[in-house]
């Protein structure tokens, strides 16, 4: 069983890697496949081995079966649905799961649609609930996010999720209200949403009722941004996840009080072994944990070991730990063959296991804190390879956070939350007092955490590291782990170094590597040389909690092992240039700013770019050619420009220019303007990109930061033609993902999308690029 449950996990993780979906046909080999790999010892890993690719095939032809045509995008669908999820309060609206059941249009019945939708209605007055049937006028497009290197996979995350078309409501008058279903999951689901309410009006506009709901009922929408830092720079975030340490924990509880309980009666213990009575009741317990989070993915995980371990008890099956976790490893991944995309399915079993490994039978006769304390040392020690590569960080106080949050939290505020929640209906005095005291007992430890998450060295972070040096780490880590008197065991020290001594590639000395990041509807770009770093515009900010500069530019650089900004240029004041700059500026420490509006950023020192402007860094030469004193007060035309020169060719960074500064420019400046990459002015719109302009520039490559399907249907498809007919290749950043390339001493390497580069059998690729996003 051990061996079947690691080769079936090996085949789905094989699949997971793959750029394209094979034929779903290949599935009906598990007919043959499932009953061999039982009864045909000798082929058992590679039997299943084929199992686990097999199964994940499935599952994803399952998911893949039905998705938004590209006709169908940007087109106003009237369809019919049922909401599907707790509506989430946004700060321009609400945001749902919709679930379709058929589309209001003759020509769209044959239609393939997709059977869940996510979608936004901005400014809606209307009441939502789940389980609510509407008809609504709607725009979709097909999965699509940004695509950056160290980014988050928007696109992964919808496939993993069965979401397969995303869009909005729009206003109109036949948005209207159905019916109302009543299915066991839609009353679940409102009876959340009810307790939702109850617990934010006993806490009133507590600071902490986000963390409350959390561990309540498993919604965390309300934890703010600032909250997630301190949780994920301490290491405690998986406190605030209805996951396997709580469910585990409500279990546990469950299971000692009803066999203590039972045990007290000779009577009962006729009927049944108390032991087997509380395996029931750690069952039931679960369940109901689960069910208040909603059966979310990893409540369900959790609820799946919970129910391995407990009828090992009922059945009398005592099996060894490690067997039980591959044994509920193995269901999981049956039941959820995807799970393999989720960090939190690596990190649970990972983290049972490493406590198995590193602490099996060797705690016996130590006190009680040196035991608690260990426990954590071990899994910070373990999971480091892990979350080097699932994060590019690590929390290196994780450890003593946890020695102090975990026994609060687990041991008192969840009970606390749990019971309180639980008497909000029958006395609900006594439940606002519960909660309130769990709400107490939370602010009390945020100081602390807050004050840990200020230290320095409080998180690692780390430049991107593939599987091939974190094997050799996470062999190093197990090799600490062994028992005592295990021989060598600095040697695992030294292979966990490895991890943290690879040197991350650089460019060559007179060289520049350049790379358009994937920011939407927006611009920001990245220029490093052998030993400093450029950061050029930080794209835009979309609410109050997501702006390009955290979701995107700061993981870029982590990724690439970059510490320090040398040098931030924000072109001028738009939101879609300047959104992200806070976030970055609060991220990582910046030596200079320059900027065309420097009061907007006065309070870190920012000056002004203008004319004349130049350095030299490590052979590479930096020129700003714009803007001049007459444009002060132009926002657009005022914008930064920025010519970047090594000995074979130039890039030119524009911004917003339009047609004012281009005339200016072409006037004064022509024979600097020369440049093999171009940042094509203004997203490509009519206001810019004019003929004498592209002439003068003379660029091999027009590269357009604009995100796919912008409302502003840019770029243009006369601009786009433009530079086709100057002999310009155009590409995009909102259909190619990030761009990147090298400008070296003697070539320039051709520019790579990092949406092929990176490409997965659930990546959007647009067939037609061009011809779907040019209006």
């Amino acid at each position: 069983m051990r061996v079947a449950a690691i080769a079936f996990l090996a085949g789905i993780v094989i699949f997971q890697q793959l750029p394209e979906l094979p034929d779903g046909r290949w599935t009906g080999l598990l007919l043959l496949s499932l009953p061999l790999s039982v009864v045909f010892a000798p082929l058992k890993i590679p039997l299943w081995l084929l199992n686990g690719f097999l199964v994940a095939l499935l599952q994803a032809h399952t998911i893949l079966a039905t998705g938004l045509p590209s006709a169908l995008q940007g087109r106003d669908l009237l369809l019919e649905g049922v909401i599907d999820s707790l509506p989430e309060q946004k700060q321009y609206g609400q945001r749902f799961l919709f679930k379709v059941k058929r589309a209001v249009a003759a020509d769209l019945e044959a239609a393939h649609l997709p059977r869940t939708i996510r979608l936004n209605w901005y400014r809606s007055d209307h009441h939502l609930e789940v389980g609510q049937g509407w008809r609504l006028l709607v725009r979709l497009k097909q999965p699509h996010g940004f695509m950056n290197p160290g980014g988050f996979d928007y696109e992964g995350w919808l496939f993993r999720h069965g979401i397969r078309a995303t869009g909005y409501v729009r206003p109109s008058e036949q948005n209207r209200y159905l019916s109302r279903e009543n299915g066991i999951g839609y009353r679940l689901d409102r009876m959340r949403a009810g307790l939702a309410a109850e617990i934010d009006q006993a806490l009133g506009k507590s600071r902490f009722k986000g963390m409350v709901q959390a561990l309540a009922i498993g919604l965390r929408q309300d934890i703010s941004t600032q909250q997630w830092d301190v949780l994920l720079k301490t290491g405690t975030n998986h406190l605030m996840a209805i996951s396997g340490l709580h469910v585990g924990l409500v279990a546990g509880l469950a299971f000692f009080l009803l066999r203590w309980g039972w045990s007290r009666s000779a009577r009962l213990l006729q009927y049944w072994p108390a032991p087997k009575v509380g395996a029931v009741a750690a069952i039931l317990a679960a369940l109901v944990y689960a069910a208040l989070a909603g059966f979310s993915i990893p409540t369900q995980r959790a609820l799946i070991m919970v129910v391995v371990f407990m009828l090992a008890v009922i059945c009398q099956r005592y099996r060894r730990p490690l067997d039980g976790l591959l044994l509920a490893l193995l269901l999981v991944l049956a039941l959820d063959p995807l799970a393999v995309m989720d960090a939190g399915f690596w990190l649970s079993f990972a983290a049972v296991a490493v406590i198995l490994l590193g602490l099996g039978g060797r705690l016996g006769g130590q006190a009680g804190w040196w035991k608690w304390g260990r426990v954590h040392m071990v899994i910070a020690l373990g999971l480091l390879p892990l979350t080097l590569l699932l994060f590019q960080k690590a929390s290196l106080i994780s450890p003593l956070a946890n020695l102090i949050a975990v026994p609060l939290v687990s041991l008192l505020v969840v009970p606390l939350v749990l019971l309180g929640t639980l008497m909000l209906d029958a006395i609900p005095l006594l439940g606002r007092a519960l909660l309130q005291l769990a709400d107490g007992c939370l602010q009390l430890l945020w100081p602390v955490l807050g004050a840990m998450a200020e230290l320095p060295a409080a998180q690692l972070h780390h430049a991107f590291v593939g599987p091939w040096v974190i094997l050799p780490a996470a062999l190093g880590t197990l090799w600490l782990l062994a028992p005592r008197g295990w021989p060598a065991r600095w040697l695992g020290g030294v292979w966990l170094a490895v991890a943290f001594c690879m040197p991350h590639p650089r460019p060559a000395p007179g060289e520049a590597r350049f790379t358009l990041l994937d920011v939407g509807q927006g611009l920001a770009a990245v220029v490093e040389t052998r030993r400093r770093t450029l950061v050029f515009d930080t794209g835009p900010r979309f609410s109050d909690n997501f702006d390009a500069g955290r979701a995107v530019v700061l993981p870029y650089l982590i990724s690439r092992g970059i510490k320090r900004i040398d040098t931030l240029i924000v072109s001028h004041g738009d939101n879609d240039h300047i959104g992200g700059a806070e976030s970055l500026l609060n991220g990582m420490p910046v030596a200079t700013i320059l900027t065309g509006v420097p009061e907007r950023l006065a309070e870190h020192g920012a000056a002004r770019c203008q004319t004349g402007q130049q350095w030299r860094w490590d052979g590479v030469m930096f020129e700003m050619l714009h803007p001049g004193r007459r444009f002060s007060g132009d926002e657009n035309n005022g914008s930064c420009v920025l010519k970047v020169s090594t000995a074979a060719g130039a890039l030119l960074l524009t911004g917003d220019i339009e047609k004012r500064a281009e005339t200016t420019l072409v006037k004064e400046q022509a024979a600097a303007l020369q440049a093999d990459v171009l940042v094509v002015p203004h997203h490509g719109s009519k206001t810019s990109s004019l003929p004498r302009f592209i002439r003068a520039v003379g660029p091999r490559w027009a590269l357009f930061p604009v995100g796919y399907h912008n409302r502003y249907r840019l770029p243009r498809r006369e601009i786009v033609e433009r530079y086709n007919g100057y002999g310009a290749e155009p590409l995009a950043s909102g259909l190619e993902g990030a761009i990147s390339m090298r400008l070296g001493p003697e070539t320039i390497s051709p520019p790579q999308g990092y949406r092929r580069l990176n490409r997965h059998y659930w990546t959007h690729l647009p067939k037609q690029a061009w011809a779907m996003s040019v209006k």
